[in-house]
């Protein structure tokens, strides 16, 4: 089922996090953050709408690397409903689309749920002082790519906050499969 985030809430802070990859090796939201701040996506192995962007979060994720932002992938479903989410096929995800980040797992899903996901793929933008300033969506795609070529929204508004420390006043919220959330 199709979820969609709601609109930015300007100046949030970015919630602290320690995860894993899936090789074990942790990661810290300050480790992660760049000199220009930091881009924190909630994403997900089998999600269509993930998969159809996938190149474009490789390509979009080293460029926002390059204008000085950490920027981190966090896996946050169930894996016992949803198997191909499993820590063990995250790496081989990351490897086959050449991601240049770090993909995390939060099992416990508790980051998911401090930073207010909804779906995957969802984009939280932070400025140098870890305010929020985008969470919108990457591009026009959704279950089907748009072109390579397309203007990508999420590294405009990112370099926008690069320069001026605020994201854009519209954003077009991003549109994916709900965040596989644990029972109980």
């Amino acid at each position: 089922m199709a979820a969609q985030p709601p609109v930015c809430e300007f100046g949030l802070m970015a919630p602290d996090f320690s995860l894993p990859d899936s090789t074990g090796k942790t990661f810290t939201r300050d480790s992660l953050t760049g000199p220009n701040g930091l881009l924190v996506m909630f994403i997900c192995n089998h999600c269509p709408y993930v998969i159809s962007i996938a190149a474009k979060l490789a390509r979009d994720g080293a460029r926002l690397q390059e204008l000085g932002f950490g920027v981190v992938a966090i896996n946050a479903n169930d894996a016992a409903e949803y198997p191909a989410d499993a820590v063990d096929k995250m790496g081989p995800f990351a490897a086959e689309h050449g991601f240049t980040f770090p993909y995390l797992h939060d099992e416990s899903q508790a980051v998911a749920r401090a930073y207010g996901a909804v779906c995957t793929p969802d984009f939280f933008g932070y400025n140098a002082d870890l305010q929020l300033q985008y969470r919108g969506r990457l591009d026009g795609s959704g279950r089907n790519p748009t072109p390579m070529d397309e203007k990508s929204e999420l590294v405009e508004a990112m370099r926008l906050i690069a320069d001026t420390g605020h994201g854009p006043a519209r954003q077009t919220p991003s549109i994916g499969c709900s965040i596989k959330w644990k029972h109980g």
